[in-house]
């Protein structure tokens, strides 16, 4: 038998299958602390939770395909940086059936941010709380405006948490950081993300050395406009060019 007549008699009923969905982690720094934008659930399970934006794949559609209508359709955003995050596969996550969801992880600027409240005002900027230190790991606190601690839908608070992680890991090795900022930033800007990210506060000349020091700013000679006080030089990050 060769390949073509097999794949004539194959059953895909034979085996079980799955469902897949995607979930998105739009997230930006708010207020000084992570945030992310979350939906109220209209249909059960969990009708009535607030839920990171998502959806089924469709069997014709790619993930990033899935992860873009989401985009789309649930906030209201015509395009991010959206990479893969980890996948939730635990057999129980889901009531309804077995469904396996690829988390997206989108870093937004606060523009981007507000941009996406403006568009979908049914979103919900909710403030995530992480109360362990480094990179230890476990459950984080997602908090609505109001400060009320909020209980989300399926595992999603494990995705914040993942998120999180996975940023403090590579913040001080990748440029996530800047993914966050404007293209034009100071550097009490660029470390004030960095601490949201941390969550603990920074000494201002070690850091500004480091940051310095890694080659990674580029001095405009411009300056931040509308400071109280004398405004501080704005900087633009610049990709070194691989050896």
């Amino acid at each position: 038998m060769n390949e073509t007549d097999f794949l004539k008699d194959y059953d895909p009923s034979a085996f079980q299958r799955p469902s897949v969905a995607v979930d998105l982690v739009l997230l930006g720094i708010r207020a000084g602390r992570p945030a992310v934008l979350l939906v109220k659930r209209d249909q059960l399970p969990h009708a009535g939770r607030w839920a990171l934006p998502g959806g089924f794949v469709g069997i014709d559609e790619s993930l990033d395909a899935a992860a873009a209508r989401v985009l789309r359709e649930k906030a209201g955003m015509g395009e991010a940086h959206l990479e893969q995050l980890y996948t939730f596969g635990a057999v129980e996550r889901d009531p309804r059936m077995r469904i396996i969801s690829i988390a997206y992880l989108a870093l937004l600027t606060e523009q981007a941010f507000d941009a996406a409240l403006g568009a979908k005002p049914a979103l919900l900027p909710a403030a995530i709380h992480v109360a362990w230190a480094g990179e230890t790991g476990g459950p984080v606190d997602v908090l609505a405006p109001e400060g009320e601690k909020l209980t989300l839908a399926f595992d999603h608070a494990d995705i914040l948490a993942t998120a999180m992680l996975r940023l403090r890991g590579k913040l001080d090795y990748s440029d996530v950081a800047f993914a966050l900022l404007p293209e034009f930033f100071t550097l009490r800007q660029l470390q004030d993300v960095h601490e949201a990210i941390l969550g603990t506060s920074l000494n201002k000349p070690a850091f500004r050395r480091r940051q310095l020091d890694k080659g990674w700013l580029a001095a405009t000679g411009a300056y931040e406009s509308g400071a109280a006080f004398r405004p501080a030089e704005l900087y633009r990050f610049q990709r070194l060019m691989a050896d």
